[in-house]
């Protein structure tokens, strides 16, 4: 038995082809199954079937269409309420799928209806792929189709990693789905895990928890906000998602770009942040092509927005439209690339500075924003800074102090947006492009429990 990883980095998540050398069963695969059907067709294996861990909430789901086109068998939970044709399997059941084994367990929690799927050959240590179950290290969040049942889910979800480790021996490796960045992950443990159930045993929070109740309590405690666009996964993959179309988009030119920019229209432009900064189409939205990008623009997007992306050229159009697939976000309405000279004239143009935390520590009392997290905010922040999570700005555009705003976050990422952001209605901005870890260092006094 074999196991093939493919990781989507920009969403956190991984997806498995799991084999025994003639033909495999895929695990909980991206939108964009090009990869997958490479992944197996580069070791030699047919795909046979297709198996669902839960119905996702922070990316479509490319397993009907993959399940189509290979004409493998599609797995999911018995009782989701989906609407396309399936195999639907529940707990305990068994599929053979060549040599191997692949037994279904129920292991609710993260969501009500959610599966694992324990698979085993002879000679081979179990392989358990656990989606957004057990974690390494942790669990998936329990909060994300209603606070009403966020309780209820945490008990649950401590009591499927228990009854899923209890059946298992330590040599068992562990799959997960969620937990390398993604929002689905809860709170974080301090302690690595080497990816097996022996290791688990040790480093998972619910695994190490004193008991249920404050293990449910430290997982309430460590959940924070998560993109809303995960409002819209949950339907997408019950209804079916269809295959997804990479053709280029439409070329604008300069001056449909600035009638988009006038309706109010996102207008985004992939390039790095400095550059962004330096020198911009006026009314366009900073959001660098990087690892973050789906998940903040689709965090920050009014959803069903039309969105014309501007690149440097066409393969940061093709990388971007990836990103967006994935998580719903289907056609761009059109596209330029060819650089910023192509874009627009002089005159239709802003830019604002940029600065660390070693050059806000020279600023006479400066107007600081913290766009980071709750939780980040809450654990050190710096003495008299505004806090405005970036995922609320838009929103609270009103409560941004006047004069010229120091905008910063974590690393700077989510800060250009937020700058180009403010930019865009009218403030005057410094964007610190810096870690936040620099903040101490350069004598800039922080409050709260993690200040030093």
């Amino acid at each position: 038995m074999q196991v093939i990883t493919i990781e989507t980095a920009s969403l956190g998540d991984r997806s498995y082809i799991v084999h025994d050398g003639r033909v495999g069963l895929v695990v909980d695969p991206q939108r964009d199954i090009d990869r997958v059907v490479e992944a197996a067709r580069s070791a030699g294996v047919e795909i046979t079937h297709v198996a669902e861990t839960h119905v996702h909430n922070d990316y479509v789901s490319g397993g009907l269409t993959l399940a189509r086109v290979s004409g493998a068998t599609y797995l999911h939970a018995a009782d989701e309420p989906l609407r396309f044709d399936h195999h639907a399997v529940s707990d305990g059941d068994v599929i053979d799928v060549g040599s191997m084994r692949v037994e279904v367990r129920h292991t609710p929690g993260h969501t009500p209806h959610h599966l694992s799927y324990v698979v085993t050959a002879a000679g081979d240590a179990p392989a358990a792929f656990t989606g957004g179950s057990m974690l390494y290290g942790t669990v998936g969040r329990t909060d994300l189709i209603g606070s009403d049942a966020t309780d209820e889910l945490a008990h649950a979800q401590y009591r499927s990693v228990h009854a899923l480790a209890d059946s298992l021996p330590d040599e068992t490796l562990v799959y997960p789905t969620h937990g390398f960045g993604s929002f689905c992950a809860s709170a974080v443990s301090d302690r690595e895990s080497d990816g097996t159930l022996g290791g688990e045993r040790s480093a998972n929070i619910a695994l190490t928890a004193d008991d249920e109740d404050r293990f449910v309590a430290q997982l309430v405690a460590g959940l924070d906000a998560f993109p809303t666009y995960y409002a819209q996964m949950g339907p997408l993959n019950t209804a079916g998602a269809t295959a997804i179309d990479l053709s280029p988009p439409a070329p604008v030119d300069p001056v449909e770009l600035a009638r988009r920019i006038h309706r109010g229209e996102w207008v985004v432009d992939l390039r790095p942040r400095r550059e962004f900064a330096s020198t911009h189409v006026s009314g366009t939205i900073g959001v660098e092509l990087a690892g973050g990008f789906s998940t903040y623009l689709g965090w920050l997007l009014p959803w069903g927005m039309p969105v014309t992306l501007l690149a440097d050229d066409a393969d940061e159009i093709s990388e971007a439209q990836v990103q967006l697939v994935r998580i719903g976000i289907d056609r761009p309405t059109g596209a330029a690339d060819g650089g910023i000279d192509s874009w627009s004239a002089d005159a239709d143009r802003s830019s604002y500075e940029i600065t660390t935390f070693a050059g806000l520590r020279e600023v006479r009392g400066p107007t600081i924003l913290d766009t980071r997290r709750d939780g980040e905010h809450a654990a050190g922040h710096l003495e008299g800074s505004t806090h405005i999570p970036l995922h609320e700005l838009l929103g609270r555009l009103d409560e941004v102090p006047d004069g010229t705003v120091h905008v910063h976050c974590r690393s700077g990422y989510r800060a250009s947006i937020a700058a180009s952001l403010l930019d865009r209605a009218g403030h005057d901005v410094v964007l610190v492009d810096d870690s936040f870890d620099d903040a101490a260092e350069s004598g800039i006094a922080l409050v709260g429990p993690d200040a030093s």
